[in-house]
């Protein structure tokens, strides 16, 4: 019988537990979308577009914004007091958001030229995958804001953004800026 109820209690616990988490993602969820957008694409600039993400990528980018090993004040705000769990629950629903479409417009041909060309280079669609729809730890950057990737870039150049490894900071290291511009322009609008 005591078996029972702790089984019960336990069922009980973890159904409130789960409860919470949702209620934690469903009362910030609408805040991080303001920003990041609705539809999974950004409509606001040096803010990423989050759609389509990968749920283990966006897992540990929250729990570096928590633990303030990225520092970017909305976001470690937003992360602060979240559990694992909140962390993991926020990451399924934003891997389930709409991938980010491409950047509208007639595309620069020599330009689109130069950046495929640098990401064959460094190797970008080795870690990203060819369709840059990223994997496990590595984002998913196809179709993702152009200013957005050059302020990333540049912040792996810099050393003011910091990953969980150095290979970003390795790849990028011998890359010019103008090289970033081009690099962004492709990987933005690539289909």
């Amino acid at each position: 019988m005591r078996s029972l109820a702790a089984a019960l209690v336990g069922t009980f616990l973890a159904a409130l537990s789960a409860q919470a988490q949702t209620q934690a993602v469903k009362e910030r969820l609408p805040t991080c979308l303001a920003c990041h957008g609705e539809s999974g694409q950004s409509q606001s600039a040096d803010v990423p577009s989050l759609g389509a993400q990968q749920a283990f990528y966006v897992t540990v980018q929250l729990l570096m914004f928590r633990e303030k090993m990225r520092v970017a004040d909305p976001m470690n705000d937003m992360a602060k007091g979240l559990s694992d769990a909140d962390l993991q629950s926020f990451a399924d629903v934003i891997a389930k958001l709409p991938a980010p479409k491409p950047a509208e417009g007639p595309a620069d041909a020599a330009r689109m030229q130069r950046g495929q060309a640098l990401a064959t280079q460094n190797r970008c669609n080795f870690c990203h995958q060819a369709d840059f729809s990223g994997q496990q730890n590595v984002p998913h950057i196809g179709a993702q804001r152009e200013d957005y990737l050059v302020k990333a870039l540049r912040g792996y150049k810099d050393n003011s953004r910091h990953g969980y490894d150095a290979s970003m900071a390795d790849v990028i290291a011998p890359i010019t800026d103008e090289q970033i511009l081009d690099l962004a322009y492709y990987v933005a609008r690539v289909k």
